[in-house]
């Protein structure tokens, strides 16, 4: 047999359990019914997913993957951006004030007028640019190093899945070691 037969065949199959199920809920006590519907129902879902994935490998792998993607780009955004922004706000908000502070102490007491400007620019310049390159660097390699360690733990769980399902080139033997067999028993008749 082809594949293409068997399939129609399973397909047959599936539908004529599913009107088996509404003539069960037309005729019997409807929780009956509907607990064979329902469990038709699902071994009809699997059925199609293991089609889908039989005859185009790719799909199962390439709708994760975009979902994964999609999921890491949403979820380390928003992270990294909502963590950057508060420590930034926090920590140069702090160590500016104080810097800016005792710098300007310091300066007004030992010279006036370009002095002061000249100092406390570069005093300003340095610590903010010292402070939010460490705290921005440490927060980015937390938050994404944490991501990172999630969507591997769930790509290999897919990988996981995927190799567990038959290769191509195993349900071809399949069905030529049964097409063997059939055309066998059929000389031996």
């Amino acid at each position: 047999m082809r594949p293409a037969r068997i399939d129609a065949i399973i397909d047959l199959a599936y539908g004529g359990l599913i009107l088996l199920a509404v003539v069960l809920i037309a005729t019997l006590d409807i929780r009956v019914g509907l607990t064979f519907g329902l469990g038709v129902f699902a071994s009809y879902v699997l059925h199609v997913v293991w089609k889908m994935a039989r005859f185009d490998p790719d799909w199962m792998t390439s709708t994760v993957q975009e979902t994964v993607e999609k999921s890491v780009e949403e979820t380390v955004g928003e992270t990294v951006e909502k963590s950057v922004e508060e420590t930034v706000d926090k920590t140069v908000g702090e160590t500016v004030e104080q810097t800016v502070s005792e710098t300007v102490e310091e300066t007004v007491d030992k010279t006036v007028g370009e002095t002061v400007e000249k100092t406390v620019s570069e005093t300003v310049e340095e610590t903010v640019d010292k402070t939010v390159g460490e705290t921005v660097e440490e927060t980015v390699e937390e938050t994404v190093g944490d991501q990172l360690e999630e969507v591997q733990a769930k790509v290999d769980t897919v990988d996981e899945r995927v190799d567990r399902r038959p290769r191509e080139d195993e349900v071809e033997e399949l069905l030529e070691e049964s097409a063997d067999s059939d055309q066998d028993d059929r000389t031996e008749d």
